[in-house]
């Protein structure tokens, strides 16, 4: 199991992600893609699924037509943990940012 990061060790790491914060009712992180249309935001979404799987570690997220919003908190932990900031860090580059 990881460990679940300081919240120091936390905002630390969004400093240099972009579009990501806090949730304010949770030691998890957030953040909204919007993509072009629902076909690119649902392929995103299956490439970020094979990622979920090799790193056994899922996303929360909720997709709206052209819009994925995304959640990430290692249940385990009970928080952020290392494994999240790396999901995030995929998804970004995934997404091209």
């Amino acid at each position: 199991m990881a460990d679940r990061l300081t919240t120091e060790a936390r905002d630390a790491a969004l400093k240099d992600m972009p579009g990501w914060s806090v949730v304010a009712d949770r030691d998890a992180v957030t953040r909204t893609f919007e993509f072009r249309n629902f076909q690119e935001a649902f392929g995103w979404m299956t490439r970020i699924a094979l990622v979920a799987e090799k790193l056994d570690h899922h996303p929360e997220w909720f997709n709206v037509y052209k819009t994925v919003t995304v959640t990430l908190s290692t249940h385990d932990a009970g928080g952020v943990t290392d494994l999240d900031i790396e999901m995030a860090k995929k998804m970004d580059r995934i997404f091209g940012a």
